[in-house]
Parts: C-alpha cells; structure tokens; sequence
C-alpha cells in the first residue's frame, strides 16, 4: 500500500468486541490473564500479548504497529518523550564506559542529555562531530564505539544529513547507525533506505502534530546483524538470565531490538507512553501526508520572503535551491521538501531577534515545532541555552539566530506577520 493509505489503515483494524471502526483508547493499566499457563508464557516471552501498560498496551501497540510500518521497519516502540526514546535506544546497545558519536548539529537537549547525563549516570562517552563532511564521523571513532547518531534534518538549523555515506562508516565499524528522523518525518524520509539501522522519533512534532500529545519512539529496522557482533552488544546477541537465558537476537531475530525495548528496556527504565498519548497521536497520523506537504509548500514560500528581505542577513533552509544543502535535500527528502524547521538570521543581532519574536502575531513564541501552527523562538538563550558558546555555534544556535517552524496557516498570513515583525 502506498504511505497515504497505510498512514490511516496501518495499525487500524476495527475492534474484535465492538466494531468500533476509529482506534481505541484502551486506558488501564493491567489486563485480564485466561489463566495462570496464559500469565506465565506471556512473562516469559512465550506468548505474546498485554500484561501491564508500562510495557504493552493495545492502543500504544497500534501506534507502533503504524510507525513502524510507515517507516518500512520492522517493530517500534513508544516512550514518553524524545529523549526517552534516546535512553532506550542506548540502553539496548551501550555498556559502561563504552563510547558513542553523535553528530554536533542536534536539538539542545539531546545535546545536554548526551554530554552530561549519560555520562554522568552511565559512564557513556561521547565525542561530537560536524555531519557537514561525513568523515568527521569516522574520525571520532574508537575501539569502544558502539553507534553513531545523527539528525535526518537538524534542528535548528535544518542541515540535511548525508545519510547514506555516514551509515556505510557505521557499517565498515561494525555498529548500528541511529537516526533520529523527528523533523523529516517518515513522509519525507526513510532512513532505512540509506543504511540506518535503529530510527528515533520525537512523537510530539509532526507526527502527533497538534501540539497536545507527548512522545517518542524507537523504530527498530531490523537490519543489523546483532548475533554476529555479539561480544559488542552482549544485551541483545547473548544470553539474557531474566528470560531463561533467552538470546533476542536468536529467539527474535526478525525484530530484536523492539523485543528488548519492550521486555528489557520499559520493563526496567519504565519510560512507557500513555495510552491517550497514543491515540492524539494516532490521529493526528492520519492526516501526516496532506499536512506535511502543507509545511513545506508554506516554508518555501516563506524562506524565500525572508531570503530577499533587507533586514535578514541569512537564511538556512534546505529547500532553497541556493542552500548549501539543496542537493542532499533533492537525494533524501521526497521532492526535496525540507519539512518546515529552519533558521534565519538577523543583521541587527540579538537586538533584532528579540523585537521579531515579540513583534510577530499570528507566530506563536513556544519551545515546540510540528505544530500545525507556527512557531518561533530563540535558540541560543531557551532551547540551547545549556550548550557551550562553541557548540551553540556548531549547532547553528547563533546570537542572531530565530528558529521557525512553519504551520498550516495560509502562507501570506505568515509572510505578512514577519513582515510586519521585521520592520516595526
């Protein structure tokens, strides 16, 4: 099926008991065993089904069952937010003192998250490098690496990522490739296309879309060999003592990874999504193609008003054939339709960011994107603010700098409200 129908029908069959043709909100937090034979296979993996909605949960499971399928993979695993899914897509893979490399152009919290709390309560080293030249990943390699991560599109700053040459590094090293897709979504871009082996998703953007439901997820692509790189990743290619020695990747070699996210991982980080979550989510899902291609055809539109305007100095936006990125957008990206994130900047500095951001209207001054309507704010003192003033540079967080994400609204509104903003 192609994406738009699977986007309504995947994960959306009409209930068994009802009939009830739009998805189901299943909010409890334990389900109903048959027996203790039932209860006991369901424990230890004989079986599948629900037991407790901190690991499965019939509505989460439709939404997973969509993502995935919409992203060509082959399970996926919801958690309470984008960083949560970052935890658990590690967990799975990292050991103590292991090492790690992540591209330098990412959303501020991830950066924060990666350069002190997982070290700090994981022992798990990083080294940062600059997805612009593709060899920087293969450079900050170790002995002890055991993936590398990147952003499909960047936030802010909107750089397309060469996916392809950075997962052939990753491949050649022996160590999955993660790719966080939150901004191109998977309407856009699939990742697994180009050699990535594990997606993450913030939920909470475009694909819940509305700005009311929290969440992330973690795709499992099912094509990384586990059981042959065992001694790296002795989590999923060796025996597991809490499931009778259980080997995921041996027992669950179709999808290995979901299966320890969901048995090992929410069992014991418990960083589970809710269940209306799930379903505001689901929802808005239906709906990704139409709106997606909406957010680019307005953000074009809009980043060429802001391109030509006497008092911007730059704008960053992949989508503009004079962009730095056009090309890899045009490669990766369906149609080369950027999304709609990106960042511009000022010629009057901080000054000037202040007086538009408290200036524009119709744009709304919140720490989200993938909203339908559109948003605004100042990387460099909210969102990546906690960043060194070396790495706020890296990430494209620059003094001057005004990140948009660009709604659904009629893009004359939105270009009349910056006007506006911009000369007042």
């Amino acid at each position: 099926m192609k994406f738009e129908t699977l986007s309504i029908h995947a994960g959306g069959a009409p209930c068994n008991d009802t009939g009830a043709r739009g998805a189901t909100i299943y909010q409890s937090a334990s389900f109903a065993f048959k027996n203790t034979k039932h209860a006991a296979n369901l424990f230890s993996l004989k079986d599948s089904g629900f037991i407790y909605s901190r690991i499965t949960n019939p509505t989460v499971a439709a939404l997973e069952e969509k993502l995935a399928r919409l992203e060509k993979s082959v399970g996926a695993t919801c958690t309470a937010s984008g960083l949560a899914a970052n935890l658990l897509a590690f967990s799975a893979v990292m050991n103590t003192g292991d090492h790690f490399v992540s591209s330098c152009k990412i959303y501020g919290g991830t950066t924060s998250q990666f350069r002190d709390t997982f070290q700090r309560s994981f022992g798990w080293n990083l080294s940062f490098a600059d997805p612009t030249d593709p060899e920087n990943f293969r450079k900050a390699l170790t002995e002890k690496t055991k993936l590398i991560f990147a952003e499909s599109i960047s936030n802010p700053e909107g750089v397309v990522l060469d996916i392809e040459a950075v997962a052939k590094i990753a491949a050649e090293a022996g160590i999955p490739l993660v790719i966080d897709n939150t901004v191109a979504t998977p309407y856009l871009c699939n990742p697994i296309d180009y050699g990535a082996n594990i997606v993450t998703h913030s939920t909470t953007k475009y694909l819940s879309g509305h700005g009311q439901a929290m969440g992330g997820a973690v795709v499992d692509c099912g094509t990384f060999d586990w059981k042959s790189h065992a001694d790296k990743f002795p989590a999923i290619g060796k025996e597991d003592p809490s499931y009778h020695d259980t080997t995921f990747a041996e027992t669950f070699a179709d999808m290995p990874l979901a299966m320890h996210n969901h048995a090992v991982g929410l069992r014991d980080l418990g960083m589970n999504q809710q269940a209306m979550n799930a379903y505001l989510t689901i929802l808005g899902m239906e709906t990704l193609p139409l709106r997606m291609v909406r957010h680019a055809e307005n953000a074009l539109k809009v980043a060429e008003h802001l391109d030509s305007h006497p008092h911007v100095a730059w704008v960053n936006y992949a989508g503009l054939a004079t962009n730095p990125g056009h090309r890899l957008a045009q490669k990766y990206l369906r149609d080369g339709m950027a999304s709609s994130l990106f960042t511009f900047g000022l010629k009057g500095g901080y000054d000037a960011a202040v007086k538009v951001v408290e200036g524009v209207r119709i744009f709304s001054h919140v720490a989200n994107i993938g909203d339908t309507r559109s948003l605004i704010i100042h990387p460099a003192s909210t969102t990546h603010s906690e960043l060194h003033e070396d790495q706020k540079a890296k990430a494209g967080a620059l003094p001057e700098a005004l990140r948009i994400s660009v709604g659904l609204e009629h893009s004359d509104d939105l270009i009349a409200d910056l006007e506006q903003a911009l000369s007042g």
